[in-house]
């Protein structure tokens, strides 16, 4: 026993292996398993068909990890749900709820902050606290679903954090929330996002999974890229493409390249044609995204006219391209505006369960 060990990221033959050194059946996995991750259990109390012995057992020496709601903000606008959840050692992260015709998304975080530096992203003010272990990457959506009452059919990877700065826990949640003993939410259905570092967007190309790989692009030059996002004084933009290149003919996955407009900054015509020439030979899809201004910068949204015309000029290239539906607006939607603002106001601690 190990009371280190986080048993909500096992797998499930890790977690079989486990139940065994307690000198318990195998069987007895598959129910806990089923109870973590198919019911999404909050705790061992709710687990009534293992014994009470082996609950109290499992209570004492493996914690469980399961998040507290600290505040949700739900949209007046299109009921967008936006949570606040608090983790056992005092940090929290966002997550949020998104309902579509096509059925229901969350977004996710997979650390808390990040170290990215991102000039337009209230989530890297602070730097990075630390990784998320998948445990802490899947209750975030048990949560929601326990919360909302609904199913969740579609995952992105897109919240505070960058994900692929946190590889191995991102590559075990994924295949522990696609496990047909779990949730069994189809690959195609997740989408992870990057500000593209290099070696790990590789390394994901290698493993010929069915996800979306979205790079956060948001400059059309190297130079334009570096004025936004810190990561580009590492890897030149070409660099950069050419591993979304990879990706596609690794996965045979469309990538999608996130454009946050900013005005004055990225959004003029030699912008849109410099974009066009970059990607314009890949099997890609562009997302236009009107930045969601942050306090602490003074960068401003594209005026909508500037936004029409960049897509246009993408249309008239044969470019696959849409304008991103602003979704709770009106709730602190932008990553890390919630978790900031009330880590500024009121301390978590006091808001946690004990």
């Amino acid at each position: 026993m190990n009371k280190d060990m986080d048993i909500k990221s096992l797998s499930l033959d890790e977690l079989t292996l486990e139940v065994e050194k307690m000198g318990e059946k195998a069987f007895r996995a598959k129910q806990l398993y089923e109870w973590m991750h198919v019911k999404m259990a909050r705790n061992y109390d709710v687990m009534t068909n293992i014994p009470k012995k082996l609950r109290e057992c499992l209570a004492r020496d493996y914690p469980y990890i399961s998040l507290k709601e600290v505040t949700v903000q739900i949209s007046k606008i299109d009921g967008t749900r936006k949570y606040l959840f608090a983790l056992p050692d005092g940090n929290y992260v966002e997550s949020v709820w998104m309902q579509y015709h096509h059925g229901n998304s969350v977004c996710i975080s997979s650390q808390v902050g990040c170290r990215m530096g991102c000039r337009f992203c209230a989530s890297t003010l602070e730097g990075l606290e630390r990784n998320l272990t998948p445990s802490e990457m899947l209750d975030q959506i048990y949560a929601i679903s326990k919360s909302t009452g609904e199913r969740v059919s579609n995952i992105v990877v897109m919240g505070t954090g960058e994900p692929l700065d946190n590889y191995d826990n991102l590559l075990r949640f994924i295949h522990m929330v696609t496990d047909e003993n779990g949730l069994n939410i189809s690959q195609r259905s997740i989408t992870v996002s990057t500000c593209g570092i290099v070696e790990n967007m590789r390394r994901l190309a290698d493993e010929k999974l069915q996800i979306t790989l979205a790079l956060s692009l948001h400059g059309s030059t190297q130079e334009k890229r570096r004025e936004l996002m810190p990561v580009a004084n590492k890897y030149d933009i070409n660099e950069v493409i050419a591993a979304c290149r990879y990706y596609y003919e690794q996965t045979g996955r469309r990538v999608t390249f996130e454009y946050s407009l900013v005005g004055g900054v990225n959004d003029t015509d030699e912008d849109a044609d410099n974009l066009c020439s970059l990607v314009g030979d890949l099997n890609c899809h562009i997302n236009l995204i009107p930045v969601n201004p942050i306090q602490e910068r003074d960068y401003i949204a594209s005026e909508r006219r500037d936004i029409l015309n960049f897509k246009n000029k993408l249309e008239k290239k044969h470019i696959n391209v849409t304008i991103r539906r602003e979704m709770g607006r009106d709730i602190d939607g932008a990553c890390g505006q919630l978790r900031r603002r009330l880590r500024l106001t009121s301390p978590v601690s006091d808001q946690m369960e004990s």
